[in-house]
């Protein structure tokens, strides 16, 4: 087992909860040129319209999300998933159970490196 944050090889257990925004606390694995976040979500969430540069993809592994991407929503469980071009507003709203997310961005997410160490989520995946 490697707690190392520079090591290439890690569970995803092994990586510790950020605070990304409130009600938001994910797992960061970074590359040079992409972000890997599994990121929690409270129950009957809401994750704000927002946009940035990066490219966004992502997919449901828990609970239920309404995502909307521009002018396009729709609401997924298991094995949705979305794309979000660069500067393309987007925002979500979870089921009662919350959900855990898979996100990738490109380019990396430099703005989620001073995010704090949330030591109180618990992860609900795997």
């Amino acid at each position: 087992m490697s707690t190392d944050p520079e090591s290439n090889l890690r569970t995803i257990d092994e990586v510790r909860f950020q605070k990304l925004w409130a009600g938001i606390s994910g797992r960061i694995v970074e590359g040079e040129r992409i972000t890997v976040a599994v990121v929690e979500l409270e129950p009957n969430g809401t994750v704000p319209s927002h946009q940035h540069e990066h490219e966004q993809m992502g997919l449901v592994i828990r609970g239920q999300v309404t995502f909307t991407v521009g002018d396009e929503t729709r609401t997924f469980g298991p094995g949705g998933t979305w794309r979000v071009p660069s500067m393309t507003p987007h925002g979500a709203l979870t089921g009662p159970d919350g959900a855990t997310v898979v996100d990738v961005f490109n380019p990396t997410r430099e703005d989620w490196h001073p995010a704090p160490i949330d030591e109180e989520v618990k992860p609900r995946w795997p």
